[in-house]
């Protein structure tokens, strides 16, 4: 079979729910990582839709995590719309040793309570839905917060999302995580410049 029949095939299995998800997850990522606020509204419609395309596929904490980042989401584009006199947008800060031991802690608690819950479910890999879940409500709250090392949590996370969703053959959206790393870099990068 040729490649291009290959692609074809695997073209005409994707959704417009999950290829709609994948270009303006892609976009919003790209946006907040060259600190644009229009970031924001672009992913309030990413999250709306992966919240319906993750509880199809049984990932319920990754579907409940889609409801929390529409609230960060709206939060976040709050945030960043206050402006000091002389910047455009709130500033980059630094991660406090009290954040990061609230994130660590916050973690390691979520993981274990909301995967012991799970697993009596039909959710798939509910211990390790749930830690991804758990990182990505502190890398999503310390972005919203303007940290910058929010950005060293999405890389670590979104490497662990794609081997998920390739298991549960959302190959588009294991894709748009994979391409997330290198523009999470970038942004950790353009972030970093602009704390100095």
């Amino acid at each position: 079979m040729a490649i291009a029949q290959v692609f074809e095939i695997w073209w005409q299995q994707q959704t417009w729910q999950e290829l709609t998800g994948f270009i303006t997850g892609l976009l919003c990522v790209y946006l907040a990582a060259k600190n644009v606020i229009w970031n924001w509204p672009l992913a309030i419609i990413s999250v709306v839709t992966y919240a319906f395309i993750f509880f199809d596929k049984h990932l319920f904490a990754d579907a409940g995590l889609q409801l929390y980042f529409l609230a960060m989401n709206i939060y976040g584009w709050y945030h960043w719309s206050k402006k000091s006199p002389l910047e455009n947008l709130a500033p980059v800060v630094r991660i406090t040793n009290r954040q990061i031991l609230l994130s660590v802690t916050g973690v390691a608690v979520v993981t274990f309570f909301l995967g012991s819950v799970l697993k009596y479910t039909t959710a798939s890999y509910p211990y390790l839905d749930s830690f991804c879940a758990a990182c990505s409500v502190v890398a999503q709250l310390l972005l919203a917060r303007k940290v910058l090392e929010n950005w060293l949590i999405w890389i670590f996370v979104n490497t662990i999302y794609v081997g998920i969703y390739i298991a549960k053959d959302l190959h588009l959206t294991a894709i748009m995580y994979a391409v997330y790393i290198p523009i999470v870099v970038l942004g950790y990068i353009e972030w970093k410049k602009e704390l100095k």
